[in-house]
């Protein structure tokens, strides 16, 4: 793959992907030099889906590496997404798409959010993953929004 195709793959995968707004952080480790080790939780709307969001809790490594964004987080997250408003289904809705990526590592490893379509009962299902490019982890995290209607409709 040339140097051009990786960069309109970047491109597009970040242009369909949600921008997560940060919640808050919790330290879980203190550290006498360099940042904390801390769990921080996003949250996200769903970019093609109106009336979704999503939380995501991911632990961040601390210590001089972690200050300077060189440390590898762990693959340690938590998902969960609910119905915050009136969801409208778009008219073609693909069986899968990614709606969340954040990098975890400085190279080769992400946390991604893909977002499936169960048709038959109605549901949206949203899976986290840890994708690494050389050694895939089987982390996950799993949450469901079934589509239903809002308020007093």
């Amino acid at each position: 793959m040339t140097r051009a195709a990786v960069a309109v793959a970047a491109f597009v995968l970040y242009a369909t992907s949600a921008a997560a707004e940060t919640i808050g952080c919790v330290t879980t480790e203190w550290k006498l030099v360099g940042a904390n080790h801390k769990v921080c939780v996003e949250s996200f709307n769903d970019p093609k889906i109106p009336g979704v969001t999503c939380h995501v809790s991911q632990a961040r490594t601390g210590g001089i590496s972690g200050s300077f964004g060189l440390a590898q987080d762990p693959s340690q997250f938590s998902l969960a997404c609910r119905q915050t408003g009136p969801i409208s289904l778009p008219d073609r809705l693909p069986k899968d798409a990614v709606v969340f990526s954040e990098d975890t590592s400085i190279l080769f490893k992400e946390t991604r959010v893909v977002r499936m379509w169960d048709e038959k009962n109605r549901t949206l299902v949203y899976l986290a993953i840890s994708r690494k490019l050389i050694e895939g982890a089987p982390a996950n995290s799993i949450s469901t929004v079934p589509v239903m209607p809002w308020g007093g409709r």
